[in-house]
């Protein structure tokens, strides 16, 4: 695909779709958020978020540390602790989402209202 999408071609491999992919998982975005003052303890950063399970934050983390958005640092002592930071790919990630928030802001209720319209169409039906 074209940089402005305009062949009508979505490949597989298309770069484009990297970014959508990470920006569509529900919780990218907001772990990526989270971490963007600095690194945390997968405790803290669970505390942080809310609304999200120690296998899904885990599941999460792990995902992101192989896309290269975030980095694991263990330290070595009794009990072992380890924590999560973004790396510079992920800081840069931190654009799009960003937009997204600045668009939810401003747009989310009107996609909400639609929301309940298209609900009360359905259960009148």
């Amino acid at each position: 695909m074209g940089s402005d999408g305009s062949n009508g071609e979505y490949l597989a491999d298309c770069r484009a779709r990297v970014g959508f992919d990470l920006l569509t998982n529900r919780w990218n975005s907001v772990v990526v958020f989270a971490l963007a003052d600095g690194p945390m303890r997968p405790g803290r950063l669970r505390a942080a978020i809310g609304g999200i399970s120690a296998k899904v934050l885990n599941e999460t983390l792990r995902r992101l540390e192989y896309d290269g958005l975030v980095a694991r640092r263990a330290y070595a002592e009794a009990p072992p602790r380890v924590e999560y930071e973004l790396t510079d790919l992920g800081h840069s990630f931190m654009v799009p989402v960003r937009a997204m928030g600045a668009w939810s802001a401003e747009h989310g209720h009107r996609v909400l209202e639609a929301q309940d319209r298209a609900d009360e169409a359905s259960e009148m039906a």
